[in-house]
């Protein structure tokens, strides 16, 4: 059954892109076409709406601001490592935390 997919996805130029089930099959489609929205009578408010909201639940904002490139000041690499490095120490203490609490409660204290 995976064989034709992967056929599939040679011949359509997708041959980086392994296609196991259906619905991934399916999103790996619709990256690879994109996103089309319909204007309704005319009402492009609406539509951009619809776009943005399309965007954001099929994960392509964020793609897209991942690949954007721009220089980044060292001083502005110096609050991203300190940020990065407070959230992992934060989410360090909470397991602690969490396993203390889990080996009280198997000992029954």
């Amino acid at each position: 059954m995976n064989s034709i997919p992967k056929k599939a996805s040679n011949f359509f130029g997708l041959a980086g892109v392994v296609c196991n089930p259906l619905s991934s099959m399916h999103q790996q489609w619709q990256q690879w076409r994109g996103i089309r929205v319909r204007v309704r009578n005319g009402n492009l408010e609406q539509a951009l709406v619809f776009m943005q909201r399309k965007m954001q639940s099929s994960g392509m904002e964020r793609l897209i601001k991942r690949q954007q490139t721009r220089h980044v000041k060292n001083s502005e690499k110096r609050v991203l490592a300190r940020k990065s490095l407070e959230r992992r120490i934060r989410s360090q203490e909470l397991a602690r935390k969490l396993q203390a609490i889990l080996v009280k409660k198997v000992r029954g204290l």
